[in-house]
């Protein structure tokens, strides 16, 4: 009987530790959160804002490159692992006509796209004597000056415009 006790314990020691190694490599999948907070907290930092923490419930496949940290607007950044695909929207907190630090990284660089593919873009109309601006979503990527296809509310419309900034777009006659 003690003999059946050993082997049994025996048999559970060996699957927990064949189990061990497996539960850290799926831990390790995942993304890891605390670098996304850090990179997001100086990105934030820079602009004079604080960025808040990654919801850790969020699971996504870890990124085999740094997470690039981009600032959409004066409220959000994005981060992005171009490699895998994915994209994640942090909201900033913080008075927003703080002076940046030192947010020079922060911009992106005449070659890079301030839009991305799935983006929200607001897109303006504007004449002499009224503007007007509504919501569409990127169909593709698009840098500054860049003509661009965009998707209304309908998925059946779309149109083209300009890219003037990060998530902004112009409508020209």
């Amino acid at each position: 009987m003690f003999r059946n006790i050993l082997v049994r314990l025996a048999t559970c020691a060996a699957a927990v530790s064949l189990a061990a190694p497996i539960a850290a490599q799926a831990q390790q999948s995942n993304e890891d959160w605390q670098t996304i907070d850090v990179l997001t907290n100086m990105v934030a930092n820079a602009m004079g804002r604080s960025a808040i923490p990654v919801d850790r419930r969020i699971k996504l496949a870890r990124c085999p490159e740094q997470a690039s940290v981009t600032a959409i607007d004066a409220q959000t950044l994005a981060v992005r692992c171009a490699s895998l695909g994915w994209r994640l929207r942090v909201p900033m907190t913080g008075p927003t006509d703080a002076s940046p630090v030192a947010a020079s990284f922060v911009r992106p660089t005449a070659s890079a796209p301030v839009i991305r593919r799935g983006d929200n873009v607001r897109v303006t109309i504007e004449t002499a004597t009224y503007s007007i601006s509504y919501a569409a979503i990127a169909t593709q990527d698009g840098r500054l000056g860049e003509t661009i296809a965009l998707r209304g509310n309908d998925a059946k419309s779309t149109l083209s415009a300009t890219v003037t900034g990060a998530g902004r777009a112009r409508l020209d006659d």
